[in-house]
């Protein structure tokens, strides 16, 4: 799964959001780390709708301006939760490592 995709999963795990509150909570994930560019965020936001890890919550209207609110589908939690165990896999396998390489001689 790329990076981003991941981000927007995790940011609404928690709360359904429209997309400028998805990319500031982006940057909170990542502590200013990444801030996804517009263009970036809803074509990422389009293909998660389209493969059904998100869904649209509602749309409103908010000082004239049309606002998509959109929430993690059932899908995409149990996507993000089999994302969350492998990457906690490969983190536990870095740690190894690096634990064995800091044992081995130079």
């Amino acid at each position: 799964m790329q990076e981003l995709a991941l981000l927007l999963l995790t940011a609404l795990a928690n709360a359904p959001r429209h997309g400028y509150a998805i990319a500031q909570e982006v940057k909170v994930i990542t502590d200013g780390r990444v801030t996804p560019r517009t263009g970036a965020l809803y074509g990422a936001l389009d293909r998660l709708l389209v493969e059904g890890l998100i869904q649209v919550e509602r749309d409103e209207v908010v000082g004239g301006r049309a606002r998509r609110i959109f929430a993690l589908a059932p899908a995409g939690r149990e996507r993000l939760e089999a994302e969350a165990k492998r990457l906690a896999a490969t983190a536990r396998e870095v740690r190894r490592r690096l634990a064995d390489g800091a044992a081995a001689p130079a």
